[in-house]
Parts: C-alpha cells; sequence; structure tokens
C-alpha cells in the first residue's frame, strides 16, 4: 500500500520528538525520546541515542510545534541508530512550517510563523 503512494520531497531538520507505543498488548504504555532529522508530508526519519526494538505501529509527538499523536508505520531500520517511518495521514502545510520554525537546522534559520494564520 505504501509503496504506491506518491513520495513528497524529505527536507533536513532537527526536532525533538517522542515516539509512544504499547507494550505487553495493551498492558504498558511506553515512550522514548527521538530527534527528527528529515522529514517530508509523508514521512520522516527518527535518530535515537541508542539502539531499540520498535513496534510496527507507533505514535509520534513533536512538542516544540505542538504537533501531537501522529500515526506512524515503521518502514525501515538502519544499523546507525536511525528509522524510516510513513505518517498514517498527510502533514499539511501549516503543520510542516511550523516544525520548520521550531527547528534547530542551520537550513531553517530564517523561518517565522504568521501569526494571523492560526
Amino acid at each position: 500500500m505504501y509503496d504506491r503512494e506518491g513520495r513528497f520531497k524529505m527536507e533536513d531538520t532537527m526536532n525533538a520528538a517522542r515516539i509512544e507505543y504499547t507494550e505487553k498488548a495493551v498492558m504498558n504504555m511506553a515512550s522514548r525520546r527521538c530527534d527528527v532529522v528529515r522529514i517530508s508530508r509523508s514521512e520522516a526519519v527518527l535518530a535515537f541515542i541508542t539502539q531499540c526494538s520498535l513496534p510496527a505501529e507507533f505514535y509520534l509527538d513533536i512538542p516544540d510545534a505542538r504537533i501531537n499523536k501522529i500515526g506512524c508505520v515503521l518502514m525501515k531500520t538502519n544499523a546507525n541508530n536511525t528509522v524510516q517511518v510513513r505518517f498514517l495521514r498527510l502533514l499539511n502545510q501549516k503543520e510542516m512550517d511550523r516544525i520548520f520554525v521550531f527547528s534547530t537546522h542551520p537550513a531553517h534559520r530564517d523561518r517565522t510563523l504568521d501569526l494571523r494564520s492560526f
């Protein structure tokens, strides 16, 4: 299903994020901190400090940009503690702008938000 969808251009970014998922069926809710290093409207690359095993589905939160509970599907796990995920819904341009404004990546240093659009 995800292989047939159109791809959007990935952009470098650096945002703190958190993933949430259930462990042991529905008994425990676990969360892990990560960094979003590349993002597009339909997918992202997440970097972790340590190697971890992730479930196939989880939620992604980007607290600085105030974006909560983006449903994600794990697509690929890399050897350098990064994973590639696909979103269950497309991010709109307003959410992408908010992510880039709060990014610490040098490419997004001069981005600003239009407060009238909120």
